[in-house]
């Protein structure tokens, strides 16, 4: 029987540092077994979330270019549904981190290539089985993001209370405008009658559209005028 596992312990990142968990909490974990990527791999991957909180360790493996990060984000959404959806103990998921992750080796298929002089050269096509266990966060530093920040549901409440008060204080202010009064009191405020007001504007109207006089014009035609009058007498 082999010892048991150096990855297993709860490790936590403060900072640039991983530092061991001491105080037990609630675990949970999910495995993916026969994984048709080598061990090696995904340890790789592994070591990078391995302590992060839960919504920083998914952004890490979606950015991630690893091909094997696609297996483990499955393996770590499994974890944190196993947590919400527990019957006796549910634990929210902006409360878990990452405690432990390790991946073993699975049964290696062997293939064959055929070389030259008639040899063949083994192919090792390697499994491994993926575990992910998350727990969650100490109950000083939850207490102390609570007070530093607080939760989506304090905000989706502020919001709709807000938006509330809005309606309350929007509904009262409406009032409907009669356009078609618009004219007569335009009118009765300058003392004139409607009728009157709109024959007044149509004079404007036509009096802004008739053509003004050119003086230029009016200074051609003198000389020529005068050239006449000389002719007849």
């Amino acid at each position: 029987m082999t010892g048991p596992k150096l990855n297993e312990a709860p490790v936590r990142v403060s900072g640039r540092r991983r530092v061991r968990v001491q105080e037990e909490t609630a675990s949970f974990r999910s495995r993916a077994r026969y994984i048709r990527v080598s061990a090696y791999k995904v340890r790789e991957v592994l070591d990078l979330i391995r302590g992060l909180d839960a919504e920083r360790a998914r952004e890490t493996l979606r950015l991630s270019e690893r091909d094997a990060a696609t297996v483990v984000g499955k393996a770590l959404n499994s974890a944190i549904a196993n947590a919400e959806h527990h019957h006796e103990h549910p634990v929210d998921g902006d409360e878990l981190y990452v405690s432990a992750c390790y991946a073993d080796e699975g049964p290696t298929l062997k293939r064959w290539r055929p070389r030259a002089r008639g040899r063949a050269t083994r192919i090792r096509k390697r499994t491994c089985h993926i575990t992910v266990i998350v727990s969650r966060l100490p109950e000083d530093e939850l207490r102390e993001r609570r007070t530093r920040q607080p939760g989506a549901g304090d905000r989706r409440r502020r919001i709709a209370a807000s938006r509330r008060g809005a309606r309350k204080e929007a509904a009262p202010t409406e009032e409907i405008v009669d356009h078609e009064d618009v004219p007569d009191a335009e009118a009765a405020i300058d003392g004139q009658p409607a009728e009157e007001a709109v024959v007044d504007e149509e004079a404007a109207v036509e009096a802004d559209a008739a053509p003004e006089p050119q003086p230029e014009a009016e200074a051609d035609a003198a000389p020529e005028a005068a050239e006449d009058k000389e002719q007849d007498t």
